[in-house]
């Protein structure tokens, strides 16, 4: 639509990832995108794990990412609106960047219509039936008497214990050349359950660390984000149509 505003979504940036030795790099990279999509941006949504690891302790947030936080900052005081999920990794964003940064916070899936059509977004871990050691250790990690429990340790151990944890990821082993299937794939089943319900035009995912743009039943599409480790991917959707592209500086 002529004027109308783009709408932005990225995920899984991992920025701080002790098992990746570009961490630096990677944040010019993404502040350098952020600042392009300013001019004809009208909402961005940040779809979880952008952080590799966060965890605000009440009067304390992690040491980094400067620059990409006063971006985000400085987007959202120009008028942007800004979307923020939580992540398997950044589960533990709570006031401190919705109120600094201007951003709306979201902690499981959002359902929301855009320029006429209706999204369903989450970052998209959890939704596994039979993933039962995961889903337990996600109660866990959301469990306000644990994260009481885990605000009363020292950062210098917390963030220790939280990069051993993070270099035993899937970060550490690589992400590149696994193939999507939409057979049996849990967050396409999951989509296809929503379907039988009600009625969306895109169900947007980050986690995977791949890039899919499937047909599902009626009108609706299936979008995996993909990553910003070795894709440097971005969906944009400008009232007509979505399309998932890389972001190439050369």
């Amino acid at each position: 639509m002529a004027g109308e505003k783009k709408i932005y979504f990225v995920s899984d940036v991992h920025l701080g990832a002790p098992a990746l030795n570009d961490n630096s790099q990677r944040e010019h990279l993404f502040v350098k995108w952020l600042d392009s999509i300013k001019a004809d941006a009208g909402k961005l949504f940040l779809m979880g794990d952008i952080f590799d690891y966060w965890f605000e302790y009440k009067k304390v947030a992690p040491r980094g990412f400067t620059r990409t936080l006063g971006k985000i900052a400085e987007l959202s005081d120009s008028g942007i609106e800004v979307h923020f999920f939580t992540g398997n990794h950044d589960v533990w964003v709570f006031d401190y960047l919705p109120s600094e940064l201007g951003m709306e916070l979201h902690r499981g899936e959002f359902k929301t219509e855009i320029l006429g059509k209706k999204f369903y977004l989450a970052h998209g871990d959890g939704f596994d039936p039979h993933d039962k050691g995961y889903n337990m250790l996600k109660k866990m990690f959301t469990s306000k008497t644990l994260q009481w429990f885990y605000a009363r340790l020292h950062p210098d151990f917390t963030i220790w214990f939280a990069h051993r944890w993070s270099k035993n990821s899937r970060l550490s082993k690589g992400v590149a050349g696994e193939a999507f299937k939409a057979s049996g794939e849990a967050l396409f089943l999951h989509s296809e359950k929503i379907l039988e319900n009600e009625m969306f035009d895109f169900f947007i995912y980050g986690h995977r660390h791949l890039l899919a743009d499937i047909p599902l039943a009626g009108r609706a599409r299936f979008i995996l984000l993909g990553d910003w480790i070795t894709l440097f991917s971005f969906g944009v959707f400008d009232g007509e149509k979505f399309e998932l592209k890389r972001f190439l500086t050369k």
